[in-house]
């Protein structure tokens, strides 16, 4: 009686029938379950658990849980079924709407392949390496077991393919980020940065997820040659926001602008009556403007240039010549510096400046020769 019965249930079940069951057994390549309203036991192969390839059972079911399986099999006294065939439809609707949507959605990374990771969404879902981050990756070891954002960006159930991108979701951040900052800055800010990328005329600033260039000119207050020589890659620098052009998303950044400049304190570095070493910057009729610290130029008038009358500057002085000058005056509102050389004039030339006669004295002495040759004329 009990195998007719047997044979009654067995013929009760199809192929594609799905059966609600309870895990009663957990061996090391399959599970025994209790199929629900039924005395036949069903058996799910370590294959038919999980999408995944798994090592043993019990990575994918516990005793005791509850599942929905397809029947594969009908055999005389069980059930060979699927857990994997089940949960895989199940997904697949809800993938499609995911893809449809464009959802970001959170799941596990349950391994490491060559070429990329796997993530177990009822189906097996594949990241390529190239779409796990916005930057290069070398070694992808650590990411086993860890939670991640993701978009689908390819899916095709016939071919039971599912390409998931990580790196989209945090491009989409990034391009968020971006505008929000854009939006906020405004010229006359100073916040900041990360030197990202040194180039000829100037240096690429990260401000928080956007860069910004730092002029060479807007580097220093003293004349750059190379942008190298005053900043590298990877260092932290604060930076003030000159311009913000948000339809094109560029932004002019100056560190001149949020360092003290060469004036601020003058009146400290050159106190008045104080002596100082330059070097003649430039030659102008009425003097010569003698550089005497990184981007401060004061003025020798050509006054004060010699002890004795010149005509013009050059004919004492000459560009790049390092001179010695006496401070005469110092305003550092107006950053104005008026120098003197006279007293440092070299010593020969003072004593024959001195040497020379008074103009009075050289006048009465030609007067009185020619006063002389005259009077021999007459007679």
């Amino acid at each position: 009686m009990s195998e007719d019965m047997n044979q009654i249930e067995v013929e009760n079940f199809e192929a594609g029938d799905r059966v609600k069951a309870q895990v009663t057994k957990v061996e090391e390549k399959q599970v025994i379950v209790n199929i629900q309203n039924s005395k036949l036991d069903g058996i799910i192969p370590i294959s038919e658990l999980s999408s995944l390839h798994i090592e043993k059972a019990s990575d994918a079911v516990n005793e005791g849980d509850e599942l929905e399986l397809e029947v594969l099999k009908v055999e005389e006294d069980a059930l060979i079924l699927s857990k994997r065939k089940v949960d895989a439809e199940k997904a697949w609707d809800q993938l499609q709407e995911k893809f449809e949507t464009g959802d970001i959605f959170e799941a596990e990374v349950k391994d490491v392949v060559k070429g990329g990771l796997v993530v177990d969404l009822g189906v097996r879902g594949f990241v390529p390496a190239s779409l796990v981050e916005a930057h290069f990756v070398e070694d992808f070891s650590d990411y086993k077991g860890r939670n991640l954002t993701f978009k689908i960006v390819e899916l095709d159930k016939e071919k039971n393919r599912l390409i998931l991108s990580h790196r989209a979701v945090v491009e989409q951040e990034q391009s968020r980020k971006k505008q929000d900052l854009l939006e906020s800055l405004q010229a006359g800010q100073v916040i900041d940065g990360t030197v990202q990328r040194i180039t000829d005329f100037g240096a690429f600033v990260d401000i928080g997820g956007i860069d910004g260039l730092v002029h060479i000119s807007q580097l220093s207050h003293e004349h750059v040659e190379k942008p190298s020589d005053v900043v590298q890659e990877g260092q932290p620098v604060q930076v003030k926001v000159l311009s913000v052009d948000r339809d094109n998303e560029r932004i002019s950044l100056s560190i001149k602008e949020t360092l003290p400049g060469p004036w601020a304190d003058i009146e400290e570095k050159a106190p008045k009556g104080s002596t100082l070493e330059g070097v003649v910057k430039r030659l102008v009729s009425y003097g010569a403007f003698v550089e005497v610290f990184p981007g401060v130029e004061g003025l020798v008038h050509i006054s004060q240039i010699s002890n004795r009358h010149i005509g013009t500057p050059h004919e004492v002085l000459q560009e790049g010549q390092e001179i010695k000058v006496k401070v005469l005056e110092v305003n550092k509102e107006e950053q104005r510096l008026s120098l003197s050389m006279k007293e440092f004039e070299p010593k020969e030339e003072q004593a024959a400046t001195d040497y020379q006669l008074p103009e009075e004295t050289k006048g009465f002495q030609l007067g009185e020769m020619i006063g002389d040759k005259l009077k021999n004329l007459k007679r």
